[in-house]
């Protein structure tokens, strides 16, 4: 029996990162055009579908947490099928299907585009449903995309799989190796997303700059920029996840070129000290991430700089986490968030000697970011008594008078926020703004 023609309402819940909520909004696409009823709200749905992260520990916490939730909906009969997909399945395999006996399918990552022959199927069959392949990456037509969030802003994943071998990283593992998305299909899907209305682009991937090189032997992420600057109504374009050594000269000349790509940078380093980032298998260090900025901010002295780093990762001293804080202070990131280290387990760093306690974890983490706080207020306060573009994305909720948006500094969901007092400019448009009062994350501003 292969389940084709049997319909029904799909509640789809998205866990993780923005690349996960690109792949639901294709698993939603495609379940659409199969007939079923996508309801994010049902209490009722015939199906949940679970797209998990596995990335990190906490995250596996919180996707068993929901997954366990899904499963006693289906005991008290508030849904009929449980289907877990996407990253925790990939990396767990066998051991979470042995450990969850209620669930109903378990799925792989890169199959959006097989969703509607796998809900069918696991509605119209009484066995379970396995399907985790080695990581096959097949993309979903343009087209089929189902929009779940603000259609004025979207992410579009430019490539899957990562061919770093970070000691710390288990994505590889679970996601397979780097392979770009095609251009024409990036193009084609754009100009879709500025039909329907969408002024902001962010292109996603595990490593942005690294795009093309597998597909077409060069790195084509400026080749990419310039093509899509070109389509109509995309007023901003922003790539995300760019990988220290991949960001060539003529990648930071295409982005101070481009009337509509952000002045914004995506770096996550991870540290700066030579020794910790050859253990985590990184290149560079203090000096060349600095010269690197330099190369920035001399082609466009408004950038915008964000990145991130690990703290406790295996063997780190004093003196070499010191050395991280003096290079925080020498670099002054508009934006920079940490992470306590977590040992994942099959990542190399997990099985390395001299472990740092988690006490000390969470005493470093809390010096970097009461460190970058302080150079975030100061990057904010070169803002005060300036006017800057603002895209108007909602209503205070606390004070109604006050529109909240965000700059060109300012990623969706990761960065600051603008409040524009007395503003009632629509939901979606770009409104030029004064800024009255800079904080340490967020800018309030007036009409301009």
């Amino acid at each position: 029996m292969s389940g084709q023609g049997i319909k029904g309402t799909v509640k789809i819940i998205t866990l993780g990162c923005a690349k996960n909520e690109v792949d639901s909004e294709e698993i939603a696409g495609v379940l659409r055009q199969e007939g079923f009823v996508l309801d994010g709200t049902a209490s009722r749905p015939d199906v949940i579908v679970i797209n998990t992260c596995g990335f990190l520990e906490a995250a596996k916490r919180e996707a068993l947490a929901v997954i366990k939730d899904a499963i006693q909906d289906k005991k008290r009969g508030k849904t009929k099928k449980v289907i877990v997909a996407g990253c925790l399945p990939q990396r767990l395999g066998e051991a979470l299907v042995k450990d969850l006996p209620e669930v109903d399918a378990f799925i792989g990552v890169g199959q959006m585009s097989r969703f509607g022959e796998i809900v069918g199927n696991t509605l119209g069959l009484t066995q379970r449903l396995i399907d985790i392949q080695a990581p096959h990456h097949r993309w979903a037509d343009v087209g089929t995309r189902a929009r779940a969030g603000a259609p004025w802003s979207a992410y579009l994943k430019i490539s899957e799989g990562c061919d770093h071998e970070c000691t710390f990283c288990t994505i590889p593992s679970f996601r397979g190796p780097h392979i770009s998305k095609p251009m024409e299909r990036i193009l084609e899907e754009a100009r879709l997303l500025a039909s329907e209305g969408t002024q902001e682009i962010n292109l996603i991937a595990q490593d942005s700059s690294q795009y093309g090189h597998d597909y077409y032997q060069r790195l084509m992420l400026p080749d990419l920029l310039r093509d899509l600057s070109r389509i109509e109504g995309l007023h901003w374009i922003r790539p995300l996840y760019c990988y220290p050594t991949r960001v060539s000269d003529a990648l930071i000349d295409t982005l101070a070129s481009l009337p509509n790509t952000c002045h914004y940078f995506d770096i996550p380093l991870q540290h700066a000290d030579k020794e910790v980032l050859r253990a985590m298998k990184r290149p560079g260090d203090a000096q060349t991430y600095l010269k690197l900025l330099e190369r920035m901010r001399l082609a466009m002295p408004d950038v915008a700089i964000r990145t991130t780093f690990i703290v406790g990762f295996p063997g780190e001293t004093e003196e070499q986490f010191n050395r991280l804080l003096e290079f925080i202070k020498d670099a002054n990131f508009d934006r920079a968030g940490a992470f306590l280290y977590s040992a994942e387990s099959g990542t190399p760093s997990a099985e390395m000697p001299n472990q740092v306690p988690q006490r000390l974890k969470r005493e470093r983490y809390s010096q970097v970011m009461q460190l970058q706080q302080k150079i975030s207020l100061a990057k904010n306060k070169e803002w005060e008594g300036r006017v800057m573009e603002v895209l108007i994305e909602a209503r205070s909720a606390k004070s109604p008078n006050y529109s909240i948006g965000r700059s060109y500094r300012d990623a969706p969901e990761i960065d600051g926020q603008v409040f524009i007092k007395d503003c009632a400019a629509p939901l979606g448009t770009f409104i030029k703004a004064k800024i009255t009062q800079a904080a340490e994350y967020d800018l309030f501003a007036e009409m301009a």
